[in-house]
């Protein structure tokens, strides 16, 4: 073996590096600029044939408009009295507003002034084409609270909504008034919870196919066939849902990053966090709920930090969908809780 002096390998590093070096410094190339988000549009873009007018239609509530955002528009509504007491409802993974068919017009007859809105992705909100994230969404009400000069509201949300509403109030809870409402509320769910179905159609390979046109082509037909002007009111929200998903390209790719990377699960630090200290926290769910289940109830109060004031609320009976299928106990515990008029 031929030994290797130091001053031998000084000379080969002098022979090698500089030219290695100049190389480098012509072939550098600087990184291009970010390209701008790309925005698939929102229930409004389809044409006035089309179901969902029938079903969700753009003035489904009163006092309804649009902001502008850097990730799209944004569709919001306005209810109750201007001086009540103001309170947003953030509804869940996959069906907008319409979610809060009844309780929104039931706080608002109670004078509470209500801002829903509908989340990006779904409805009548853009859906930018990016990661679907706590950040996200929180930034989305943040923003919107922002444009309606609202200097803070209680804040309500259900399913995932429950998540973003924890997110948001950890990260901005000087946008929260007296505190928060959290009904079949996600934000801690373990992968074995969710279902086999729902993890196989968050695949972004699946979702590249669920987007694309002839998938999409098949649904429409497949929708246009089913959607009838009386339709049950018991199937309206599952229809909305597969409207979505068949008119909508950003949709399924929206819910599939959410399920992925959305406040569905993870959100403990958000619940621990300082921001809910002070604060009161109302949890509502239901005992039959086989989608969130009722465990989490009890685990999201124990996170919470000792000087929240908590209250806890089951619903006999109640599924998932206790917003729609138990306004009247929802809403009634909403107005007792936040105090109306």
């Amino acid at each position: 073996m031929v030994a290797t002096s130091p001053y031998q390998c000084l000379t080969l590093s002098l022979l090698i590096l500089p030219p290695l070096l100049l190389t480098t410094y012509f072939m550098a190339a600087f990184p291009h600029p970010p390209e701008p988000v790309y925005v698939h549009q929102s229930l409004a873009s389809l044409p006035p044939t089309a179901k969902s007018w029938s079903i969700y239609p753009e003035e489904y509530y009163p006092g309804g408009g649009y902001a502008t955002f850097p990730n799209g528009k944004v569709r919001y509504w306005l209810l109750g009295p201007e001086k009540g007491k103001k309170i947003v409802l953030i509804h869940g993974l996959s069906i907008p507003a319409i979610v809060w068919k009844d309780v929104a017009p039931s706080l608002a007859a109670r004078g509470f002034r209500v801002l829903l809105y509908d989340l990006y992705g779904r409805g009548y909100s853009d859906a930018p084409q990016t990661t679907y994230d706590a950040n996200l969404y929180t930034s989305q009400l943040a923003l919107l609270m922002q444009y309606l000069r609202w200097d803070k509201a209680n804040i309500v949300g259900v399913s995932m909504g429950g998540g973003i509403a924890a997110a948001f109030t950890s990260q901005f809870p000087h946008l929260v008034d007296e505190g928060v409402c959290l009904i079949a509320c996600a934000g801690l769910m373990e992968s074995s919870d969710i279902s086999r179905t729902a993890k196989f159609m968050s695949s972004p390979l699946v979702q590249t196919v669920a987007s694309s046109t002839p998938v999409r082509k098949y649904l429409q037909r497949l929708t246009n066939q089913t959607v009838g002007q009386d339709m049950p009111e018991s199937n309206v929200i599952l229809e909305i849902v597969r409207l979505q998903s068949a008119h909508l390209p950003g949709y399924n790719a929206a819910l599939s990053s959410s399920l992925r990377d959305g406040p569905i699960r993870g959100q403990a630090a958000a619940f621990k966090s300082k921001g809910f200290e002070g604060k009161k926290v109302l949890i509502i769910h239901g005992t039959k709920d086989n989608t969130v289940h009722p465990k989490y109830a009890t685990r999201i109060a124990n996170l919470l930090p000792q000087s929240t004031e908590k209250k806890l609320v089951t619903v006999e009976g109640a599924g998932h969908d206790v917003t729609v299928s138990h306004a009247t106990e929802v809403g009634g515990a909403l107005a007792d809780f936040f105090g109306g008029k």
